[in-house]
Order: C-alpha cells, then structure tokens, then sequence
C-alpha cells in the first residue's frame, strides 16, 4: 500500500504480560481503540515500542499480528534502531517479508556517524527494499541531526518521502519547507509541540500520549487541518500536562500507566525498566487522574474535511 504521510501515526507500546511475553490480546485491546478513533496509519517497533529490549523472532510476531488484524485499514511502519547496515538492511528485507507498508528509519545506533557516514547509510538501506520510508530526526535523544545539507543529498532516493521531525525546534518546519517545499511530508514527533508545527505546515503527528487518548489527538489534528483552530487549541490545552508525559526519560512507563488508567493497556515494561513505584508513581497517577476528572467532550470530528493550504 503507497503511504500518505499525513495525519496521526501512534508509536505503539509493545505490551507485555506478567511473564514478560508479548501480550497480543493487550495489544489488540489498544489497537482496536487506534482505529476506532481514525487514526491514520501505525508505527511498531519505535522508543514507545521498546525496540531495543525485543528479539527478531517477537517483532516478527509483532508485526505480522498487527498487519493481519488492521487488514490494510491503515498502514503499518516498522522501525529499524540498528547499529550496523548491515543488520539495518536484514530488517529492511524481513519487515516487506512480514507484510509491512513502510518503514521508520533512524540514523546508526551508539556511534554517531557523520554527514556523508549518515547519508550512505540511509541510502543502503533504501536501496534494498522498495518500501517508502520515514526518516526520524531525533538529534536530542539519538544525539544524531539529520541536518538540510544530509537531505539535499537525498532528495533522489525516491523511497526516501516523509521525516518525522523531532528536533524540537519547531522553526525547522520551516525551514525543510522553505527547502524543500512538498518533497519530504514532516510528521511532528514531539507530543508538546504537536499542534505548533501543524499550524507551520506539519502533515501530520507521530503521537505518543495517542496510545491512551486516540480520539482527543486525532481530534486536534482533524480540527487543525479543519481550520477549527480555537477548538483544536482548547483539547490542546487541556491535553498539554499528559503530553508532557511524552518527553521524560520515562515516557514508557508515564505512557503505559496512562494506558492501563484509561483501559487499553497495562503497566508492564520490560527489564532494564522497572515499573513505576512509590511517589513518582503516585505524581503520574495525579496527572493522569487530574486530566480525566476535566475530560473534554469531543466533537464530530470524523466528519471534519481537510482544508486546501498552499504553503
């Protein structure tokens, strides 16, 4: 299926059960809520995913659970967290085995590559497979920028057509517009910033706190690109102290916490996380519970149409 970068993409949690296996059911729990509320295609495998902690063998089992359960309702992005290229390019090759529609794509994991070290990189790996792929640009956590000058060297890697835009540096929305105009679609990947880059011309949302509360973050896209802006900005506020959630060294465990509140997940994370305990669970409970007391009641936003925006 060809991708339409644009509108909300959840990085899914991986869940798991009290033995720590993959939680399937628990996972199609959530999954069933994601496309109730409209979200727009699916992200495994990513930072939420706990990617770094899962074998080759459970992302399969991962992936192709999710892929027969959507049933090409919406895409299905696998992301690919290696330290090689040459493991990158195994994933790359496996994930079109496994059924699915795209891939998230990070620079080299540990060390931290160059410009044209970066740029090769990505074009091995895009050179294998011809799935389209979004780019993740998260120089704050990965400590790699995937800078303007690396994407004018791949502006001709067609496979190469959407970034999710991390930097947390909103005025880089402009500036890849300003360079780029249409050729890259730019997903904003920072929960707290969301709705600002949207408003700058963002296509769409890579959303952590999606993954408890799907209908408010597709509301607020929908609305946004609706041109509803007072409405969107109203759920934006009250969304924004669980959003906060999403840029903490603990979004798994905040997120996951928030799931199991709401009734669409468990707490369980795997080792070397530890579930939350003691005050600090009791503050995330606060933020959550406190969010819920006061939760907004949503319009009609399924029904909302896109407005036509030249930027």
């Amino acid at each position: 299926m060809a991708i339409d970068w644009k509108g909300v993409f959840p990085a899914l949690t991986t869940k798991f059960d009290s033995n720590d296996e993959l939680d399937l059911p628990a996972f199609e729990k959530n999954l069933r809520a994601q496309l109730k509320a409209g979200v727009d295609g699916l992200i495994l495998g990513g930072t939420l995913g706990e990617s770094s902690t899962l074998t080759v063998e459970e992302k399969e089992r991962l992936v192709k659970f999710c892929v027969e359960k959507t049933a090409g309702a919406v895409p299905v992005v696998m992301n690919i967290a290696e330290g090689s290229t040459r493991e990158a390019i195994r994933q790359a090759k496996l994930a079109k085995e496994w059924g699915v529609d795209g891939l998230m794509l990070l620079p080299p994991m540990r060390y931290k590559t160059d410009h044209r070290e970066t740029v090769a990189y990505f074009k091995e790996v895009a050179a294998v497979t011809d799935l389209p792929i979004i780019l993740y640009n998260n120089p704050v956590d990965y400590k790699t920028e995937i800078t303007l000058g690396m994407f004018d060297d791949l502006v001709d890697v067609p496979t190469i057509q959407a970034v999710k835009e991390s930097t947390r540096d909103t005025t880089n929305i402009t500036r890849m517009l300003n360079r780029f105009g249409q050729r890259f679609r730019l997903l904003c990947g920072v929960d707290t910033i969301a709705m600002e880059e949207m408003l700058l011309g963002g296509h769409g949302w890579v959303a952590g706190l999606v993954c408890a509360f799907p209908a408010e973050t597709v509301a607020i896209y929908r609305l946004v690109k609706a041109g509803r802006i007072e409405e969107a900005a109203a759920i934006y506020r009250w969304f924004m102290p669980l959003l906060e959630l999403d840029i903490h060294v603990k979004l798994v465990q905040y997120i996951k916490l928030a799931e199991a509140q709401v009734g669409i997940g468990t707490e369980n994370v795997r080792s070397p996380r530890l579930m939350l305990v003691g005050k600090e669970r009791e503050h995330v409970l606060s933020v959550i519970n406190n969010a819920l007391a006061v939760r907004p009641e949503l319009p009609d936003y399924l029904s909302l149409n896109e407005k036509k925006v030249t930027v």
